[in-house]
């Protein structure tokens, strides 16, 4: 599937905001792949289809989750992190994409995880820091990004947990798993 069929089988599933922005964590997520070597089609893909079940009903979105036995305990946690695993199972079965690599930059778009590989963490820090995101440190991250991929996620995911904290909300287990690899990785190659 070419960029032009699959942003015109998205289109439909997003309001034009959304659209407007997963137009622009594509060119933010093809920029890293250039820079990081990662396949640029499994790029162009996840990146288009990260947000695809993201306005899907939450009644439709807690079935796909019961049905395809996905982590049940994802459902006693904020249901804006649903939509990357429910995305990640209609992917393949709406659209025919069945490539795990893409489904798993999909999966784990918002919470990030513990072992996540290079195609992860570019889908994951392009919606971070696509251009029309503005806030605090931004810069700074989107300037280490094309520079460390492993320093620029943990910036990324530092900061989306202190924003949790002082919200005092829910912390996804794996986001912290997240945290605490990037953490060694960098230490080590500090060390």
């Amino acid at each position: 599937m070419d960029k032009e069929q699959a942003l015109k089988l998205l289109k439909p599933h997003l309001n034009q905001t959304r659209y407007d922005h997963t137009k622009r964590v594509l060119e933010t997520a093809l920029t890293l792949a250039n820079i990081y070597q990662v396949d640029r089609n499994d790029t162009m893909l996840a990146a288009i289809f990260h947000d695809y079940a993201k306005y899907r009903p939450l009644d439709e979105m807690i079935e796909i989750i019961k049905a395809n036995y996905l982590p049940v305990d994802l459902l006693s946690f904020h249901h804006e992190l649903w939509h990357g695993p429910v995305g990640s199972i209609l992917v393949e079965q709406e659209l025919g994409i069945d490539k795990q690599s893409i489904k798993d930059a999909i999966y784990w778009h918002t919470t990030g995880h513990g072992q996540m590989n290079d195609l992860e963490k570019i889908i994951y820090l392009a919606d971070y820091i696509e251009p029309g995101r503005h806030f605090s440190g931004l810069d700074l991250i989107r300037k280490k990004a094309v520079e460390n991929l492993n320093e620029a996620c943990f910036m990324a995911v530092r900061n989306s947990m202190k924003f949790l904290v002082e919200r005092e909300r829910l912390i996804y287990p794996e986001t912290l798993n997240m945290y605490n690899q990037l953490k060694r990785k960098l230490e080590e190659s500090n060390s």
